[in-house]
């Protein structure tokens, strides 16, 4: 009986600490308390309003939901910088009659991570995602946001991966 108490005690021990390495994001401990992320300008030659804007406060929720890191206007232990240096619209696939029958819709971010705590995981490097869409819709309305949607999810989850998850 003091056999089993003593196996059940152990498993409970090793349980609780490899719980605080590990969290349900996979990022395991920050060395951080704050972050901001900077207004990321849209210098892509083709302009599409509002991107800008939505996809900086897309890059700030994910971070809040997914640590307990304290958003900060300036002085943050992390930042996140950077530009939306390319919207691009390009055919993907012809019908018979030399027509489009499909869009991709392609967004490219750069963006410049910096952790002041940890110099090491610094980087500058560009995100991109696509949307697919048929060709005979306008890419307006609730196709512009279910692409935007998709695009910003992808890009800014692939960032948090990059900067906080290391995967």
């Amino acid at each position: 009986m003091k056999q089993i108490k003593l196996i059940l005690l152990s498993i409970i021990i090793v349980s609780i600490n490899s719980c605080s390495v590990y969290n349900f994001t996979g990022t395991g401990k920050i060395d951080a308390e704050t972050f901001q992320v900077g207004f990321f300008q849209n210098n892509a030659e083709l302009i599409e309003p509002g991107i800008d804007r939505t996809f900086t406060l897309e890059l700030q929720d994910l971070i809040l939901n997914q640590t307990n890191l304290n958003l900060v206007k300036n002085g943050a232990d992390l930042t996140y910088e950077g530009e939306i240096v390319d919207y691009r619209i390009s055919p993907m696939t012809a019908t018979a009659d030399q027509r489009a029958a499909q869009n991709r819709l392609t967004i490219r971010v750069n963006v410049r991570f910096t952790n002041k705590k940890k110099e090491a995981d610094d980087f500058e490097k560009p995100f991109t995602f696509f949307y697919d869409y048929p060709a005979e819709q306008q890419l307006t309305g609730a196709t512009l946001n279910s692409a935007l949607k998709d695009i910003f999810e992808r890009i800014t989850q692939d960032i948090f991966n990059e900067s906080l998850a290391k995967w």
